[in-house]
C-alpha cells in the first residue's frame, strides 16, 4: 500500500483534488485535514494555513497520481510525498479493488 501526502492551499482545493483522484479510481480514499506550514519560498520563510491530503493507493498508481495532481493543483511546485505502508490484509484488498 502507498500513502501519498499532498499539501493544498485550502479545503476547497483539497476536496477538488481528492474528488478528481477518486473519480479516476487512482486512489481508494482520502483523508483531509487543516495544517499550519512553514517553509522557504522566494527567499523568505512562509507561515501559512494549508490543508493536507493523505491518499491511499497502490504503488502502481503513484506515477498516474503525480501526473493528475500536477494537472489540477494550483501550486507551481506541489508537495506530493510517497510513503510506503503496510495495511491489514482486508483493507489493502479493498483499496486494491477500488483502484483497479
Amino acid at each position: 500500500m502507498t500513502l501519498v501526502y499532498i499539501t493544498c492551499k485550502d479545503k476547497k482545493e483539497a476536496e477538488k483534488i481528492s474528488m478528481h483522484l477518486l473519480r479516476k479510481r487512482i486512489i481508494a480514499c482520502a483523508n483531509m485535514f487543516p495544517i499550519k506550514s512553514m517553509y522557504w519560498w522566494n527567499y523568505k520563510i512562509a507561515n501559512e494555513n494549508e490543508n493536507a491530503i493523505i491518499a491511499k493507493t497502490s504503488e502502481k498508481n503513484f506515477k498516474k497520481l503525480v501526473k493528475e495532481v500536477r494537472n489540477v493543483h494550483s501550486y507551481k511546485i506541489p508537495c506530493i510525498l510517497k510513503i510506503n505502508a503496510k495495511a491489514n490484509a482486508d483493507f489493502e484488498a479493498w483499496a486494491n479493488k477500488e483502484t483497479s
